[in-house]
């Protein structure tokens, strides 16, 4: 778990490793998926230094779609 996670995260991170090893879920990646769920939850709630939100800003720019009518 990174530094900045409070005890609640690190419970829920130990809990959810715990729950796949008992479970046969993600054999061998228990760890890695836990603690992905952990950090996403903590970005959705707003903990980290940079939220994930929406992405905005992706650097594609949709051109004019609509067709003209040509002028004769």
């Amino acid at each position: 778990m990174p530094r900045g996670a409070n005890p609640k995260r690190e419970r829920e991170f130990k809990e959810l490793q715990q729950k796949f090893k008992q479970e046969g879920r993600y054999p061998g990646r228990e760890e890695e998926v836990a603690a992905r769920i952990v950090n996403q939850q903590r970005a959705d709630a707003g903990e980290t230094r940079e939220p994930q939100g929406g992405r905005t800003g992706t650097g594609y720019r949709r051109r004019n779609t609509v067709r003209r009518a040509k002028a004769s």
